[in-house]
Order: structure tokens, then C-alpha cells, then sequence
């Protein structure tokens, strides 16, 4: 994990254009990992029609893994919507997602979260009490975060403290897969990625997934 008596300047954030990039979570300093996918269009159309239809999705689940090498089968997510054309390639690709994220972690129990949202869930930039988070958007904006150091630790939380500069806040693209390293990561203490949802314009939603690792 984190070396000890880590400073400031050693934190950063890595990003590219494979699942590759999502191993880096695992290196010392790195309290975000991001994989700049483009989504298959199947997949696009799938989560643009999903919120066309204006109905509410909220799903948590706690999903017990095997140790074997398998995907979940995911029987029952988002199963309202199951009759639009490119569900089960939406399924597919959060069983595969399941199953990357508790390889790389060697996860045996992984909390799972699929809404639809049309405002912001965490609207103040703040930190996760969480080992490390999945975070992807498949239709809508994408969670905004900050360097280290665009924002004074002690303040978060406090509006006034925020930056009021927009090119200091970053923003993950639709489709981006992102590793968010928490407070409970050991050694991460004190540098948990500063995040925070967006705000949706009049009328505009989000159709979201998280992946918390629980053991």
C-alpha cells in the first residue's frame, strides 16, 4: 500500500485508454485510476433509452463471489428495462466489470449499486470512508474530482471553500471507468480522491453504477 509519511506532491492521478490503467490503483500515491473507454454503441443506446423513458432505477445489491474465476450472472439487474434492444449486452458488460474489479482487488464481496439520477447525489466535493470505488456513468455527466492541492482538505464539505475556477475541477466522460481510492485504503489516510457529482441541467439525468469493495 501507501509508504509511509507520504506527502502532497507524491499524489497524482494516472488515466489511459485501456483496462490497463485501472491496475495503477494498486501503486503507492495513485488515488485515481481511470480507463477512457468509448462505450459500444449497443451499450450507448441501451442507457440513452433507458432514461428517455423517465422511470426510476435504484438497485443495491451485495454480491458474494466465488474464488473461481467466474463473472456474477446479474439475473434481475435493471430487469424493467430488460425488453429494450442492447440489455444483455449492458448486463454483460456490468457482469464483467463485477468480475475485473474483484480479480484486481481479489474481492470476495462487492456492493453494487444502478440508478438513475436527476441531481446531484453528493453535491459538495468530499472523500469516500471507503477502501477503493468503482464509479461509471453510462448516460449523462460524468463525477467531477480535483488535483491534490485545488482544494484545502480542512474545508471539505464548506461551499464557500470550493473552487470557484471550472478549469480546476475534472470530470469523467460517460463511459469512463474509474477507481477511486478512499480513506480505508491502508496508508491512504488523509489523501482519498476529493469528488463530488454534478450537477444535471434542467431535465438532464444520469444512469449510473458503483462497486464498493466489502471484503
Amino acid at each position: 500500500m501507501l509508504a509511509a509519511g507520504l506527502k502532497r506532491g507524491q499524489i497524482r492521478q494516472v488515466q489511459g485508454d485501456t483496462p490497463r490503467a485501472l491496475t495503477q490503483i494498486l501503486d503507492d500515491g495513485v488515488n485515481l485510476a481511470v480507463w477512457q473507454r468509448q462505450l459500444p454503441l449497443h451499450i450507448s443506446d441501451f442507457a440513452a433509452m433507458v432514461l428517455s423513458m423517465e422511470q426510476s432505477l435504484a438497485q443495491s445489491w451485495v454480491l458474494d463471489l466465488p474464488e473461481e474465476d467466474t463473472q456474477p450472472e446479474l439475473n434481475g439487474l435493471a430487469a424493467g428495462f430488460s425488453d429494450l434492444q442492447g440489455y444483455e449486452g449492458f448486463r454483460a458488460d456490468v457482469a464483467w466489470l463485477v468480475g475485473a474489479f474483484a480479480c484486481l482487488l481479489g474481492a470476495t464481496r462487492v456492493g453494487l449499486r444502478l440508478r438513475t439520477l436527476d441531481k446531484a447525489m453528493c453535491p459538495r466535493f468530499h472523500v469516500d470512508h471507503v477502501p477503493v470505488r468503482l464509479v461509471t456513468t453510462y448516460a449523462g455527466p460524468g463525477s467531477q474530482w480535483l488535483e491534490e492541492g485545488a482544494m484545502d482538505r480542512r474545508w471539505l464539505a464548506h461551499p464557500e471553500a470550493e473552487p470557484r475556477d471550472p478549469q480546476m475541477i475534472q470530470q469523467l466522460g460517460h463511459g469512463d471507468v474509474a477507481l477511486l481510492k478512499g480513506e480505508k485504503w491502508l496508508g491512504n489516510e488523509g489523501f482519498g480522491l476529493i469528488h463530488r457529482s454534478p450537477e444535471p441541467t434542467q431535465g438532464e439525468r444520469r444512469l449510473i453504477l458503483t462497486l464498493d469493495w466489502l471484503a
